[in-house]
């Protein structure tokens, strides 16, 4: 094995090259010496930077758990990525960053990963975050529980740990996917002491986390706040810069606006308000509205059907669906423009990925009623053909106002579309838990690698009943299987992006999800904050290098 070190380097001569390295490795394929090591010396501290200070952050809707190693729904990885860390981060330029992994090596045939452990990171509780701990979570958690890691590391045959900092993943096959999907979130390591021999899913922890990242859970009470606090024994010295932070739940969206613009919330991300309040917010003096910080958070909006339904299982139906409904009207009238029609489920944004090579199904009412009489539902003496019933993902009003018109454009094809709106649990359980559904909205993120983001939706493998946003769908195809299993180990980035394209056509085709639009997300702070968008990924970052110009 060949090992680079450049701890003689300047710091930030050290960064470039190392950062560069890694982009090598996860966008070029793997290098042809036998091993690449990397690791990463970030400075402590920036200059200038100021420690102290409490900030209020909005999350909404109110996350329905913080085990975010089961739910991996966006309020409660927003909340869960400042308790606990990742073995890796990821920067704005999709390449990965040193966190409770200090080095890490992934050999020439890709079918070892060794990582490097910090030798001072600790548990909340005080307890040495050790090598038990990774190997505690590789075999028990992403193994059995976690959402992605279940798909990146199904081939993970076995967990060495050398000593107490040192683990060494043996695959027994290769996963290109992997140096992407080392997060907190797609790998969370969780603390071994706490959870070993415990049923993991209802562990009491879950919602009173005892994590390894740089802010201590205090409280959750619920409809109100979570509060955290500083960790004094984080393991990169100086940090957090913060000394509190407290996640407001304001289901209101105007009180949103209204605590962002008077200054009790300091920071809000992922649209936090609604697209007039944001221009409006845009003209203060004292806060920044900025798409900046969700480089690798490309996402689109979809409307699921339930394959398993009569109606929906039909494929004239679901192409009748999206040819009735205008999508850039949709884009402009109810997204206010932060967003831009969808030809597929890679977003144009993941340009390495993308292609506009798809089946299109443009606004055409004509159409969509050719195909729904093709389908055997002409028009009763009511002027409708069927209802439906469609529960839009409750994340906010323009959620709902996307519902809306959906209904307005299916009910002017003759499909009674009914409304249904549900708290974020309830929703939840009836589509992933018991399939009771028709229609829903959701969106979902493509991540820096398709694997990461698609994988979950359209490989059959990957249904898995109780768990949020897998395969909800109940789509099913040998050639749909084939070609995702192909490209989990292929390691040709030029065949592995052909594998890609090649799925995008397949279920454009086949429509188990019917892609909308895709978002161009915006966040709002206060201007002394420091340090916000150094990160891939507004919604994850943990937050160690905010921090408050002036202090409290």
């Amino acid at each position: 094995m060949q090992e680079h070190d450049d701890t003689t380097a300047p710091a930030d001569l050290q960064r470039r090259h190392l950062l560069g390295l890694a982009g090598a490795l996860l966008f070029g394929g793997l290098a042809a010496q036998d091993a690449l090591a990397l690791t990463q010396a970030l400075p402590d501290t920036e200059q200038g930077a100021q420690r102290g200070g409490a900030i209020s952050a909005l999350v909404h809707p109110e996350p329905p758990t913080l085990a975010f190693f089961v739910n991996t729904a966006t309020p409660t990885r927003l909340v869960a990525s400042k308790i606990f860390d990742g073995l890796l981060d990821y920067g704005p330029d999709l390449k990965p960053r040193a966190q409770l992994a200090e080095r890490w090596e992934l050999s020439a045939d890709g079918l070892q990963l060794r990582l490097w452990l910090r030798k001072n990171a600790f548990w909340h509780d005080g307890k040495p975050l050790t090598a038990a701990d990774v190997k505690f979570s590789a075999e028990e958690v992403w193994k059995k529980h976690a959402p992605t890691g279940r798909r990146v590391f199904q081939n993970l045959v076995r967990v060495e740990t050398p000593d107490a900092h040192a683990v060494v993943l043996h695959l027994s096959k290769p996963a290109p996917v992997v140096l992407n999907a080392l997060d907190v979130v797609s790998a969370p390591v969780l603390p071994r002491h706490l959870y070993e021999g415990t049923d993991i899913p209802n562990n009491p922890h879950n919602n009173k986390p005892v994590g390894s990242g740089p802010f201590v859970f205090k409280e959750w009470s619920r409809g109100s706040h979570i509060a955290l606090e500083r960790f004094d024994k984080y393991w990169a010295p100086g940090l957090p810069y913060l000394d509190k932070l407290t996640f407001r739940v304001i289901p209101d969206v105007a009180g949103r606006a209204a605590a962002l613009e008077t200054g009790t919330v300091q920071y809000g991300e992922r649209n936090p308000v609604t697209f007039a309040d944001a221009d409006r917010l845009a003209r203060s003096d004292k806060l920044v509205v900025s798409t900046a910080g969700y480089n690798g958070f490309a996402a689109t909006l979809w409307l699921i059907p339930n394959l398993r339904d009569p109606i929906l299982g039909k494929l004239e139906v679901r192409q009748a669906l999206l040819h009735a409904i205008n999508r850039d009207v949709l884009v402009k009238t109810v997204w206010g423009g932060y967003a831009a029609p969808a030809t597929g489920p890679v977003s144009s944004q993941l340009k390495s990925f993308y292609t506009p090579d798809t089946q299109q199904y443009p606004f055409d009412r004509a159409k969509a009623e050719k195909l729904l009489d093709a389908a055997g539902f002409p028009k009763k003496a009511d002027g409708f053909r069927f209802k439906l019933t469609h529960a839009f993902i409750p994340f906010g009003d323009d959620y709902r106002r996307t519902g809306e018109f959906v209904r307005q454009s299916l009910r002017a094809v003759g499909i009674d579309l009914e409304l249904k709106a549900q708290d974020l649990a309830s929703w939840t359980r009836d589509v992933f838990a018991d399939y009771n559904y028709q229609l829903v909205s959701s969106w979902g993120v493509n991540w820096a690698d398709p694997q990461l983001g698609l994988e979950q939706h359209y490989w059959s493998k990957a249904e898995s009943k109780g768990t949020p946003w897998q395969n909800a769908s109940g789509y099913a195809s040998a050639e749909t299987d084939r070609v995702l299993e192909a490209a989990q180990v292929e390691r040709d980035p030029a065949r592995r992006v052909q594998l890609y394209n090649e799925l995008q056509r397949l279920v454009q085709k086949d429509l188990p999800l019917l892609h909308l639009f895709e978002y161009r997300w915006f966040g709002v702070w206060d201007k002394r904050l420091r340090n916000v968008t150094d990160t891939y990924n507004n919604s994850q970052s943990n937050f160690a290098r905010v921090w408050l110009d002036g202090g409290a």
